[in-house]
Protein backbone atom coordinates (compact mmCIF):
# COMPACT_ATOMS: atom_id res chain seq x y z
CA UNK A 1 0.00 0.00 0.00
CA UNK A 2 1.34 3.75 -0.72
CA UNK A 3 1.61 5.96 2.04
CA UNK A 4 -1.57 8.00 2.20
CA UNK A 5 1.44 11.12 1.41
CA UNK A 6 2.00 10.00 -1.54
CA UNK A 7 -1.21 10.38 -3.07
CA UNK A 8 -1.74 13.24 -5.73
CA UNK A 9 -5.48 11.77 -7.20
CA UNK A 10 -8.68 10.85 -6.00
CA UNK A 11 -10.80 8.69 -8.08
CA UNK A 12 -14.41 6.77 -7.31
CA UNK A 13 -17.32 4.87 -8.03
CA UNK A 14 -20.61 6.89 -7.32
CA UNK A 15 -23.40 4.25 -6.50
CA UNK A 16 -22.28 3.17 -3.86
CA UNK A 17 -19.70 5.47 -2.54
CA UNK A 18 -21.11 8.93 -3.31
CA UNK A 19 -24.28 7.72 -2.81
CA UNK A 20 -26.21 4.62 -0.81
CA UNK A 21 -26.63 3.00 -3.73
CA UNK A 22 -30.41 3.81 -3.63
CA UNK A 23 -32.25 4.81 -6.71
CA UNK A 24 -35.71 6.24 -7.00
CA UNK A 25 -37.19 5.18 -10.58
CA UNK A 26 -39.50 7.31 -11.84
CA UNK A 27 -42.42 6.37 -14.87
CA UNK A 28 -40.33 8.85 -17.11
CA UNK A 29 -37.42 6.75 -17.08
CA UNK A 30 -35.27 8.73 -14.96
CA UNK A 31 -33.38 7.96 -11.57
CA UNK A 32 -32.75 9.82 -8.78
CA UNK A 33 -29.63 9.54 -6.84
CA UNK A 34 -29.04 11.26 -3.14
CA UNK A 35 -25.55 12.81 -2.72
CA UNK A 36 -23.59 13.58 0.64
CA UNK A 37 -23.11 17.37 0.47
CA UNK A 38 -19.93 16.50 2.77
CA UNK A 39 -18.25 14.33 0.54
CA UNK A 40 -18.88 17.34 -2.47
CA UNK A 41 -17.46 19.78 0.20
CA UNK A 42 -13.95 17.60 0.03
CA UNK A 43 -14.07 16.88 -3.53
CA UNK A 44 -14.22 21.06 -4.08
CA UNK A 45 -11.35 21.20 -1.34
CA UNK A 46 -8.93 18.84 -2.94
CA UNK A 47 -9.39 20.20 -6.63
CA UNK A 48 -8.86 23.75 -5.15
CA UNK A 49 -5.34 22.36 -3.43
CA UNK A 50 -4.19 20.68 -6.65
CA UNK A 51 -5.19 17.25 -6.52
CA UNK A 52 -6.65 15.69 -10.09
CA UNK A 53 -10.16 13.98 -8.80
CA UNK A 54 -12.09 11.47 -11.20
CA UNK A 55 -15.20 9.45 -11.47
CA UNK A 56 -15.00 5.78 -12.81
CA UNK A 57 -19.03 4.68 -13.06
CA UNK A 58 -20.88 2.22 -15.12
CA UNK A 59 -23.75 4.67 -15.30
CA UNK A 60 -24.48 7.67 -17.48
CA UNK A 61 -27.18 10.29 -16.64
CA UNK A 62 -26.70 14.07 -16.78
CA UNK A 63 -27.53 14.54 -13.10
CA UNK A 64 -24.40 12.56 -11.61
CA UNK A 65 -22.14 14.39 -14.63
CA UNK A 66 -23.66 17.73 -13.31
CA UNK A 67 -23.37 16.77 -9.73
CA UNK A 68 -19.46 16.69 -10.20
CA UNK A 69 -18.90 19.15 -12.61
CA UNK A 70 -20.69 21.63 -10.14
CA UNK A 71 -18.14 20.29 -7.75
CA UNK A 72 -15.44 21.52 -9.86
CA UNK A 73 -14.27 18.54 -11.90
CA UNK A 74 -13.72 18.64 -15.59
CA UNK A 75 -15.75 16.51 -18.09
CA UNK A 76 -13.07 14.60 -19.33
CA UNK A 77 -12.29 13.48 -15.92
CA UNK A 78 -15.98 11.89 -15.27
CA UNK A 79 -15.67 8.43 -17.03
CA UNK A 80 -19.44 6.94 -17.30
CA UNK A 81 -20.75 3.95 -18.93
CA UNK A 82 -17.42 1.95 -17.32
CA UNK A 83 -17.16 -1.45 -18.87
CA UNK A 84 -13.27 -2.25 -17.18
CA UNK A 85 -12.66 0.76 -14.63
CA UNK A 86 -9.31 -0.46 -15.13
CA UNK A 87 -8.94 1.49 -18.59
CA UNK A 88 -10.33 4.27 -16.94
CA UNK A 89 -7.86 4.14 -14.64
CA UNK A 90 -5.35 4.09 -17.35
CA UNK A 91 -6.49 6.53 -19.09
CA UNK A 92 -6.65 9.19 -16.32
CA UNK A 93 -3.26 8.48 -15.42
CA UNK A 94 -2.28 8.78 -18.72
CA UNK A 95 -3.45 12.22 -18.83
CA UNK A 96 -2.47 13.42 -15.94
CA UNK A 97 1.18 12.16 -16.15
CA UNK A 98 0.21 9.78 -12.81
CA UNK A 99 1.51 6.35 -11.39
CA UNK A 100 -1.26 3.67 -10.33
CA UNK A 101 0.94 4.16 -6.68
CA UNK A 102 -0.17 8.28 -6.53
CA UNK A 103 -3.86 7.06 -6.96
CA UNK A 104 -6.03 6.65 -4.39
CA UNK A 105 -9.34 4.69 -5.84
CA UNK A 106 -12.95 3.98 -3.45
CA UNK A 107 -15.50 1.36 -4.94
CA UNK A 108 -18.16 -0.57 -3.25
CA UNK A 109 -18.87 -3.54 -5.56
CA UNK A 110 -17.11 -6.39 -7.79
CA UNK A 111 -16.77 -4.54 -10.75
CA UNK A 112 -14.75 -2.46 -8.71
CA UNK A 113 -11.68 -4.82 -7.46
CA UNK A 114 -9.51 -3.92 -10.69
CA UNK A 115 -8.95 -0.72 -9.82
CA UNK A 116 -9.11 -1.38 -6.06
CA UNK A 117 -6.18 -3.73 -6.64
CA UNK A 118 -4.20 -1.29 -9.31
CA UNK A 119 -3.95 1.76 -7.00
CA UNK A 120 -1.89 2.78 -4.39
CA UNK A 121 -4.45 2.86 -1.99
CA UNK A 122 -7.77 0.94 -3.16
CA UNK A 123 -10.51 1.98 -0.44
CA UNK A 124 -13.88 0.69 0.50
CA UNK A 125 -16.86 2.00 2.17
CA UNK A 126 -18.16 0.09 5.58
CA UNK A 127 -20.95 -1.31 3.95
CA UNK A 128 -19.47 -2.34 0.83
CA UNK A 129 -19.67 -6.24 -0.46
CA UNK A 130 -17.61 -8.42 1.16
CA UNK A 131 -14.83 -9.31 -1.50
CA UNK A 132 -14.46 -5.47 -2.12
CA UNK A 133 -14.24 -4.78 2.27
CA UNK A 134 -11.30 -7.69 1.86
CA UNK A 135 -9.09 -6.67 -0.93
CA UNK A 136 -9.38 -2.80 0.04
CA UNK A 137 -6.34 -1.67 1.95
CA UNK A 138 -8.38 0.51 3.56
CA UNK A 139 -12.02 0.35 4.95
CA UNK A 140 -13.96 3.59 6.08
CA UNK A 141 -15.77 3.97 9.13
CA UNK A 142 -18.49 5.39 7.00
CA UNK A 143 -20.62 3.42 4.48
CA UNK A 144 -21.28 4.99 0.75
CA UNK A 145 -23.38 7.99 0.64
CA UNK A 146 -22.94 9.12 4.12
CA UNK A 147 -19.49 11.03 4.03
CA UNK A 148 -17.31 7.86 3.24
CA UNK A 149 -15.47 9.96 0.48
CA UNK A 150 -14.88 12.66 2.70
CA UNK A 151 -13.22 10.29 5.05
CA UNK A 152 -10.87 9.61 2.75
CA UNK A 153 -10.19 13.13 1.07
CA UNK A 154 -9.53 14.79 4.20
CA UNK A 155 -7.24 11.79 5.73
CA UNK A 156 -4.83 12.48 2.46
CA UNK A 157 -5.14 16.29 2.57
CA UNK A 158 -4.27 15.66 6.71
CA UNK A 159 -1.23 13.47 5.70
CA UNK A 160 0.06 16.14 3.27
CA UNK A 161 -0.70 19.28 4.67
CA UNK A 162 -3.44 20.14 2.76
CA UNK A 163 -6.53 20.16 5.17
CA UNK A 164 -6.38 23.83 6.05
CA UNK A 165 -8.53 26.81 5.76
CA UNK A 166 -7.97 30.40 5.22
CA UNK A 167 -10.50 33.68 4.83
CA UNK A 168 -9.49 33.24 0.85
CA UNK A 169 -10.40 29.64 1.19
CA UNK A 170 -14.07 30.53 1.81
CA UNK A 171 -14.75 32.53 -1.52
CA UNK A 172 -12.96 30.10 -3.72
CA UNK A 173 -14.32 26.98 -1.96
CA UNK A 174 -18.19 27.61 -1.78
Amino acid sequence: MTAWEDIKAITMDVDGVMTDGGLLAFDSHEMVRVFNAKDSFAIRVALMRGYHVGVFTGGETEGVRNRFTTCGMAPEDIYMQCRGKIKALEDFCSRHGLKASEVLFIGDDIPDLPVIRAAGIGAAPADAAADVVEAADYVCALPGGKGCLRELIEKVLRARGDWYFGEEDFGRIF
